[in-house]
């Protein structure tokens, strides 16, 4: 395989990958909170020993990683007291099912048989100082959230839901609607905004992700072509020198 091939090969591959995110989009287009992914690409250049000067590098494409779109998706109204919805920056910690501390944008929240406050997955929802949220049973009918994240019941407050916020860089997503995050601040109650009784929709434009696809699938197309070219060419020569010689 000669050095053009290897660069049509490292361009298809990046147009793969761009399908598998773009398809992974789509997908969660109805998902709580999602934020679309864009992957990231770089230039790798390759030095050669060729004689001739142009030829001398050769740019291959690199797949660097993956950004996530933070803008804000829709507010999407559900009545229910338990469903919140970020305003601005930031994200609920949860108690993952390893125990550790994760992260998620999704404020589908429920009440556990033991009284505690959890998401929809059944990770349990942390407030402040890093503990979960109790609702004692008799109060699970009477249970309001305010702006500010106190959960406030018949008898007085409950407890607060925090909201962390990082610099965009760090996060990075675990699986499940669930991030993984470092450098975090836990915002207090005056910087706290947060809607009840709807959720954030994901910020997945359709039509956008739609049309991303169709364009990649026509450059694979057209590398495709060029790849097929290359290989009759070199048939042809192969021929050619076959007879004369």
């Amino acid at each position: 395989m000669d050095i053009s091939s290897y660069v049509l090969l490292s361009q298809e591959t990046a147009l793969r990958r761009r399908m598998d995110v773009a398809a992974n989009n789509l997908a969660n287009m109805n998902t709580v909170g999602f934020k679309r992914e864009q992957p990231v690409f770089r230039e790798y250049v390759e030095k050669t020993d060729s004689a001739v000067k142009p030829a001398k590098q050769t740019s291959f494409v690199l797949d660097y990683g993956a950004v996530h779109d933070f803008s804000q998706g829709g507010f999407q109204a559900t009545g229910n007291p338990l469903d919140l919805m970020i305003e601005g920056q930031g994200y609920f910690s949860v108690q993952a099912s390893d125990g550790s501390t994760a992260y998620t944008r999704a404020g589908q929240l429920k009440m556990l048989p033991t009284g505690e406050l959890a998401t929809s997955s059944g990770n349990k929802v942390l407030g402040e100082g890093g503990k979960p949220i109790t609702i004692p049973q008799e109060a699970a009918n009477q249970v309001s959230i305010g702006k500010d994240g106190t959960v406030n019941g018949p008898g007085g407050p409950f407890g607060r839901v925090t909201v962390t916020q990082f610099d965009e860089a760090g996060v990075d997503p675990r699986g499940d609607g669930l991030f993984s995050g470092t450098g975090g601040r836990e915002l207090p109650s005056e910087q706290t905004h947060l809607v009840s009784g709807g959720l954030e929709g994901s910020n997945v434009n359709a039509i956008q992700e739609t049309t991303d696809m169709v364009e990649i699938l026509r450059a694979y197309q057209t590398s495709q072509n060029l790849s097929q070219s290359m290989n009759d060419m070199r048939k042809s020569a192969i021929d050619r020198l076959s007879k004369v010689g």
